[in-house]
């Protein structure tokens, strides 16, 4: 199957225009082969994991083939726990995002009632519940199944697995005429091939096989840690194990450009990779990091397929892939060409259970890997102050330095004393230069502030990161004072403090952002 991209699949420009918001670029291999199929109207049963992306597989479809201005109930999703019920929700509002008045209503016990009936008796398009509520709205009469063009059976095979088998056949019984029905599911069992036969019409079946072999050399493990300090864990592992080559992938294209920045104001030298990029930029960047003059960069599956750097120590996962077959080709990029290497991946909370499908997938445990602490760091930068002593050591040509340290150990210090002191001193200009680098910055008087306009916009595939990191690359301000950003499609709008306005104008006129010649004016 070839490498495709959303705008390949014919859909409307609202999903699209969603789809790009949530920073998504390529559909998953489920959702490549689901989504033509649901849209021709056809029944199918879709065989894949959690985590493969297949609530858009057939979230995408049912949204293009919604018919706005009927306000009867055209599709009804059934999900086994009320979890999955408001994960499938928000994501259908997500993608539904640019479909004007469309309404998609969760069912599902836990919720008060009322709050249900309320917005089925507005109208809704979509329902999405468990099948003990629906059932108990099909009963009170206020959820009707009449108009029903599609019915959605997700993880069926774990509502058969919870006893539902009968609540799905009497929820059936209430529809007329025909419908399509979708089901996905991780095993096809006996149960499962019933129903086929039963409810469904020459049902078409689409299977993704995930490839599991992955490279022996690769230590794969991973860490619980809340979202908002992966930024600062990716620094930690980089230092404390003094990591030379560092490739993080992003699920999104937005997420890839704020932390390529966010690394950048810590010090590391960083850039992206994602769909955005165009192909001669991109071949800049790759050179840049094969030559060691990147050391961490940050990628989406996508732009990343293909790579090929022998060198690259350690793969960080900031966010699980949303297929477990991309973190294989995730991981892949380190270890290769028989060296050894790392992938460490971040989870939190539910996401555990992503962490899970992997692990069945691999057929393999991951390592449970801590934080380090800063007090692991400032060891492991203490280790590295001991090593470069050592050098300097072997290297000679010290008599001159002897002779000063001398005269102070002739007095009332030890030699071991005056070395400590030495190296207390650099820990602690280190520490104070870290410090002023992730310092808070001071924030900024928005009444005070001068709006410049850019002659470059979205058709030029400039990001907000690519804005940001020109500024502060160019004039030498901090990125954090920067203040909105509207990105049109021919233009951008830029809030700059107005005592740095003009030194911006100075330094970005007629400079370079992506390659296009810059032009910037006051507004």
């Amino acid at each position: 199957m070839k490498d495709m991209l959303f705008t390949e699949l014919n859909l409307s420009d609202a999903i699209l225009r969603a789809l790009n918001e949530m920073g998504f670029e390529a559909p998953t291999p489920i959702q490549q082969q689901c989504i033509p199929a649901i849209i021709e109207g056809r029944d199918m049963v879709g065989q894949a994991q959690t985590g493969t992306g297949k609530t858009a597989a057939f979230g995408i479809p049912l949204i293009e083939k919604t018919q706005i201005s009927d306000r009867n109930i055209q599709t009804i999703i059934l999900c086994p726990t009320r979890e999955l019920t408001i994960q499938v929700t928000g994501e259908l509002m997500k993608l539904s995002n640019h479909v004007k008045d469309m309404h998609i209503v969760p069912v599902y016990g836990g919720q008060p009632i009322s709050h249900q009936l309320k917005a089925l008796k507005r109208g809704a398009h979509v329902v999405v519940g468990t099948p003990g509520r629906t059932i108990d709205h099909l009963n009170r009469g206020t959820l009707k199944l009449n108009n029903l063009k599609m019915l959605v059976l997700d993880e069926a095979d774990e509502m058969l697995n919870m006893g539902f088998r009968e609540d799905i056949e009497k929820i059936l019984s209430y529809t007329r005429g025909a419908r399509q029905t979708v089901m996905f599911s991780a095993t096809v069992s006996k149960s499962i091939r019933d129903i086929m036969k039963r409810y469904m019409t020459n049902p078409e079946t689409v299977t993704i096989d995930h490839k599991v072999v992955t490279a022996p050399g690769i230590e794969q493990c991973v860490v619980e840690v809340r979202d908002s300090m992966r930024t600062e864990a990716i620094c930690r592992f980089m230092d404390i194990k003094n990591y030379r080559l560092g490739l993080v992938f992003c699920n999104t294209k937005r997420k890839t450009e704020s932390l390529a920045q966010e690394l950048q104001m810590r010090g590391y030298a960083s850039d992206v990779l994602n769909g955005d990029v165009p192909q001669k930029s991109r071949d800049k960047v790759m050179n840049k990091f094969r030559r060691g003059d990147i050391d961490i960069l940050v990628a989406t599956d996508v732009a990343a397929r293909g790579l090929d750097v022998d060198d690259v120590d350690v793969v960080f996962n900031y966010d699980i892939p949303q297929d477990s077959e991309y973190y294989v080709h995730r991981i892949g990029r380190t270890g290769r060409a028989g060296r050894e290497g790392t992938a460490i991946t971040f989870t939190a909370g539910r996401k555990n259970r992503r962490i899970r499908d992997i692990e069945k997938q691999i057929k393999k445990r991951l390592k449970n890997l801590p934080l380090p602490s800063v007090k692991d760091v400032r060891e492991s930068r203490m280790e590295g102050q001991l090593k470069t002593v050592i050098d300097v050591l072997e290297q000679g040509g010290l008599k001159p330095y002897i002779d000063q340290i001398e005269s102070i150990i002739e007095g009332r210090f030890t030699s071991v004393e005056v070395a400590a002191a030495f190296m207390k001193m650099q820990l602690e200009t280190d520490d104070a230069k870290q410090k002023s680098d992730e310092k808070t910055p001071e924030i900024v008087d928005r009444n005070s502030m001068t709006r410049l306009q850019f002659n470059v916009g979205r058709k030029n595939k400039i990001g907000p990161g690519d804005i940001v990191g020109a500024i502060a690359g160019e004039s030498g301000i901090n990125g954090d004072v920067i203040g909105h950003i509207d990105i049109q499609n021919k233009r951008t709008y830029v809030d700059i403090p107005s005592n740095m306005a003009n030194k911006v104008l100075r330094a970005m006129n007629r400079n370079q952002i992506r390659g296009n010649r810059i032009i910037v004016t006051k507004v």
